[in-house]
């Protein structure tokens, strides 16, 4: 027997809007160019999905194309409660949710800024995470471990290493997929 609440002229089931109040986005992680699937698929199974696109104009071999790619390539976003997450994982190219241990909800306002730049009128695409004075550590190569700022000198990516005490520098050439923001 379902639980009802009778309120005026409506009929709600309290478990049905605790998971209304229980919904939130989350970034899921799909296949290799799969996220306009995926989108489809969890749209399909009731699930509220983002997936904003950024216009291209490629070059094709014989004529010049407008293109919509994801502006985040291998990312979706949905809209569902944790008690939904287990249909999620089950749609066919998703690979996870986005979380460090578990899944995380991604705050509204960041994803009302992303739906809002997908609506507008203007030219948008794709930026490094990592901007120029990010305190970033090294993670890979010869000098993991090391910490320091993001820089871009004479169209390289560059590590500034400082002394604050003698207040003196060195920078070095760095790939970014050597190095992750430090939190």
């Amino acid at each position: 027997m379902l639980n009802t609440i009778q309120s005026g002229s409506e009929i709600t089931n309290p478990s049905m809007t605790a998971a209304a109040v229980d919904l939130h986005w989350y970034a899921v992680s799909t296949r290799s160019r799969h996220e306009k699937l995926v989108r489809d698929r969890l749209a399909a199974i009731g699930i509220d999905p983002f997936l904003p696109l950024a216009k291209k104009l490629s070059q094709w071999s014989d004529r010049k194309v407008w293109t919509e790619n994801p502006l985040f390539s291998g990312y979706c976003f949905a809209r569902f409660s944790l008690r939904n997450s287990h249909a999620v994982l089950q749609t066919p190219g998703v690979v996870r949710i986005i979380g460090s241990l578990m899944p995380e909800a991604i705050p509204d306002e960041e994803l009302e800024a992303i739906r809002t730049l997908a609506e507008s009128k203007r030219s948008f695409e794709p930026h490094d995470y990592m901007t120029e004075g990010t305190l970033v550590e090294v993670v890979r190569g010869p000098l993991t471990g090391v910490r320091g700022q993001l820089l871009r000198k004479a169209g390289h990516d560059c590590l500034v290493i400082r002394v604050n005490l003698i207040q003196q520098a060195a920078t070095v050439h760095i790939e970014m997929s050597e190095v992750v923001a430090v939190q």
